[in-house]
């Protein structure tokens, strides 16, 4: 199991920390020193999480704050709230999504939800952190993609899936669109002197209610998980080391992007991996960033 170094004196804020990866990665930072903020959508899912983890890290310091990635004025209300601490922030974790619900639905401000979700909310939270980030020491921004971001696209004539609605096509574009969004972020880091660590991961197959959640939103009558795959799957508990890689090592480096290192990329050890030739295109990645400041009207400072 991958020791986290120790994050004594850091403020980390991880987003969906209440279940899988998310979770993981709070009650490991908080077991290595870190001060955490939960930014959950239920804050009685969020309590209750809070409470397994500080039974298993008595010392810890945890808390839970409301956060819906798929509402602008909530993403900007949580953002008000962390820039009001007198606290620093050294460590935001974008970890929070949800995949391929079955049929297309929109966020509250429009947006096609996977692409609000994954990608739209979390940029927004990140352009308007930065200001309290680039303060602390050590900065960095994590971004959890995918795996499914190799064979993503981004449709700039129909980013919100209007036309055509196809789960997977959908949740590709919004993991392509975080991992793009991360390196122009690195990308900013070195050209404006900030100093910030922006990498990405991914956690290759990994058990969680991702899966399951996701595909079950509107459904009347909830689908079952199918009981046999034949590819390789591993614990949350070796699937949020990627993340907790990224967030936390010093051999981690801004625009990096780390995953499993073992069979099909899905299983294994954490190791740096290579970008997808969908991410290798900067210029796209600027492009796209230019289309996130126009749809949610935040911007990085400059």
């Amino acid at each position: 199991m991958y020791q986290v170094p120790d994050q004594s004196g850091r403020r980390f804020v991880v987003t969906g920390a209440n279940s899988g990866t998310g979770r993981e990665v709070v009650k490991r930072v908080a077991a290595a020193g870190a001060d955490v903020v939960m930014a959950v959508r239920s804050p009685e899912k969020g309590e209750a999480a809070r409470e397994d983890i500080l039974r298993g890290c008595p010392s810890g310091i945890v808390e839970v704050r409301v956060l819906d990635l798929a509402n602008l004025a909530s993403v900007r209300s949580f953002a008000e709230g962390i820039l009001d601490d007198d606290a620093p922030l050294n460590v935001l974790v974008n970890n929070a999504g949800v995949m391929v619900p079955p049929h297309r639905m929109t966020t509250d401000d429009g947006f096609e939800l996977q692409f609000g979700t994954n990608f739209l909310g979390p940029f927004a939270l990140t352009c308007l952190l930065l200001p309290r980030i680039l303060e602390s020491s050590a900065p960095r921004v994590l971004a959890m993609s995918s795996g499914t971001a190799a064979w993503g696209r981004i449709r700039f004539e129909d980013l919100q899936s209007e036309r055509s609605y196809r789960p997977r096509r959908a949740y590709a574009q919004s993991k392509l669109a975080d991992l793009l969004a991360s390196r122009h972020l690195a990308a900013l880091s070195k050209q404006r002197g900030w100093g910030l660590l922006a990498a990405a991961a991914h956690p290759g197959y990994t058990r969680t209610n991702l899966q399951t959640a996701g595909r079950n939103l509107g459904r009347a009558t909830p689908r079952q998980p199918a009981k046999r795959t034949f590819l390789p799957s591993q614990s949350v508990e070796t699937g949020a080391e990627p993340l907790l890689f990224a967030a936390t090592d010093p051999a981690a480096v801004n625009d990096g992007y780390y995953g499993p290192g073992g069979r099909l990329g899905l299983v294994g050890p954490t190791r740096p991996t290579q970008f997808p030739r969908t991410a290798r295109d900067l210029q796209l990645a600027a492009r796209l960033w230019e289309a996130a400041e126009q749809l949610t009207g935040v911007r990085a400072p400059s």
